[in-house]
């Protein structure tokens, strides 16, 4: 038979009968072994004893759901208890977007950080037991929840006493701290372990795709290898520093790992027991019996009277009826499944460097039939030699497509190298052929270059001109930065090519040059010319300066000699 095992426990009061079926359910599953009120070693420890590493943790110590993974109770007696089939279990379904936003943590931590090892199903696992995962799925199509998901007042009645440490920022609470969001940071750590994984340019507790990312940053801290019992108990513990905590949530890593499936966004199971969606909670402790106290003119008696037997009723002798039999309900439709990603309109990419594309790209997910699919996250990386970034300064980011079916990407900003790069669309955590797009970053650009002062330019044979000259370019009346600029001995006005005699810059080696080409003018679109030298011939001789973008300005450089 298969009586389900969802008793609801209170921190710190957790009762020897339950501990012992959690070890026995983690044992026959093969999870790492918990010893009720014992640590790693065998020794004694409390139900809140803490990690050696650290006094802190993650949540603050807050409060936390305690439902268990449902379980099959054995057959007869010496059978072990095994954990059920998960093909369609309710409490195995994860919303979809939630499951993308884990899915899409583990991804990018196996790029950043190999070593940890984070699994998904240890973020789904603590994501279970601090909110029903995002009281479930309830969020949109950002992956933010439509509320926020606040823990219990840290004031130490109950919990850890935290005085506010954000002005009431995240919480809303300017005295003291609460934990906040879906994996239920408090703001204090969420200062520091905060992540921007969705690529809008906040780091928001709220977000699914940032909360979930924090934590596994939070969980891989100190080079943790989550592979190592001995590591992923710390994590987990450094989280929250409970033993029944970890217990619960390793049972929850467990049953994930066993298999789980994807449901449509607020459509999970919440949770019973206490935590910050439900605080108050079941409790295992008996009902209070009757608070009606005796009238005065009743005296209380040692054995008060029983009250009287119900009169003895026979039994209908009606035959009962026949129950109305119920019309078989139509299946559900099952939900559509992206299985291709196709350009929404994107349009062409270019910008100039350091300023930002006009147009953004945009996908649209679509199943079989052509039909949009809502609620697919797609991963938007911009790949090949490029400084060109999502906002935020990310290589990467995450969108989630609307009921349309369409995603769109973050602004892309240009960096300061020219040519192409690609930007690639994909579906997170499933196997969709990628859509990629190429993108264009032209140099910076300048309609008008002029001299900063009108003074002539002159020089002596065999001399140097005692002047320099500066240069302001300008694009549609302001400043241009960054923009190239060439310079060059012309030898005549009709004819651009460079000269074989006059004026001239000089190289490193001090040996004439009269053409430069590596110059850019600077943050103020400012550009002073190197020294410039005359040789043994006299006259009027031309330089021409031309920036990127077509300006140009002539200037004379006249060689005479001195007069006797």
């Amino acid at each position: 038979m298969a009586a389900q095992f969802g008793r609801r426990l209170r921190r710190g009061a957790t009762t020897t009968a339950v501990a012992a079926l959690a070890v026995a359910a983690l044992s026959a599953s093969q999870a790492p072994a918990i010893v009720p009120g014992g640590g790693e070693n065998g020794k004694q420890a409390s139900g809140s004893s803490a990690p050696d590493e650290s006094p802190d943790s993650a949540s603050g110590d807050s409060s936390y759901h305690t439902d268990l993974p449902p379980l099959n109770t054995p057959d007869k007696p010496g059978t072990s208890i095994d954990l059920p089939d998960l093909e369609g279990a309710a409490e195995a379904g994860i919303p979809a977007t939630v499951l993308s936003a884990y899915k899409q943590a583990e991804q990018r931590l196996g790029v950043t950080n190999p070593g940890c090892n984070l699994p998904w199903q240890l973020l789904a696992a603590i994501g279970k037991v601090e909110s029903g995962q995002a009281r479930g799925g309830r969020v949109d199509d950002n992956g933010t929840t439509f509320t926020p998901i606040l823990g219990p007042v840290l004031n130490g009645v109950g919990f850890a006493n935290i005085s506010d440490t954000d002005n009431g920022a995240y919480d809303g609470d300017k005295t003291h701290d609460r934990a906040v969001g879906p994996m239920q940071f408090i703001p204090s750590t969420w200062a520091t372990w905060g992540q921007d994984a969705n690529g809008d340019g906040r780091k928001d507790p709220n977000n699914i795709f940032d909360a979930a990312l924090a934590a596994g940053r939070y969980l891989c801290a100190n080079d943790r290898d989550l592979s190592l019992k001995s590591n992923l108990d710390q994590a987990i513990l450094s989280y929250n520093r409970s033993r029944e905590y970890l217990a619960t949530v390793l049972s929850w890593l467990e049953y994930y790992k066993r298999g789980s499936h994807e449901v449509p966004d607020g459509t999970g199971v919440l949770p019973e027991g206490p935590g910050p969606l439900n605080p108050g909670g079941p409790s295992n402790s008996p009902s209070p019996g009757p608070t009606t106290s005796p009238s005065p003119d009743e005296s209380p008696t040692t054995n008060p009277p029983k009250p009287p037997k119900p009169p003895a009723t026979k039994p209908p002798t009606t035959p009962p009826t026949k129950p109305p039999t119920t019309p078989p309900t139509t299946p559900p439709t099952p939900a559509p499944v992206v299985e291709r990603l196709e350009d929404a309109g994107t349009g062409k990419l270019s910008a100039t460097a350091g300023t930002e594309f006009a147009g953004r790209v945009t996908v649209r997910g679509e199943d079989g039939k052509g039909k949009a699919v809502g609620k697919v996250a797609v991963r938007f990386t911009i790949v090949g030699d490029t400084d060109a970034t999502f906002a935020g300064g990310s290589k990467n980011a995450t969108g989630v497509s609307g009921a349309t079916g369409v995603a769109k990407a973050p602004a892309l900003r240009a960096g300061e190298k020219t040519g192409d790069f690609t930007v690639r669309a994909d579906v997170v955590g499933r196997t969709v052929p990628p859509v990629d797009f190429t993108a264009t970053v032209t140099e910076r650009q300048a309609d008008a270059v002029a001299r900063t002062s009108d003074k002539e330019m002159t020089a002596a044979p065999g001399g140097e001109f005692a002047d320099s000259i500066q240069l302001k370019a300008t694009n549609n009346g302001v400043i241009a930065p960054g923009v190239a600029v060439k310079a060059t001995m012309i030898k005549s006005a009709d004819d651009a090519s460079a000269a074989d005699k006059g004026p001239y810059f000089k190289d490193a080696a001090g040996k004439p040059l009269r053409a430069l080409t590596d110059l850019k003018t600077d943050a103020q679109g400012l550009l002073v010319l190197p020294k410039i030298f005359a040789d043994d011939a006299t006259g009027t001789f031309l330089l021409r300066v031309e920036t990127a973008g077509g300006a140009k300005v002539t200037i004379e450089l006249k060689v005479t000699a001195p007069e006797a």
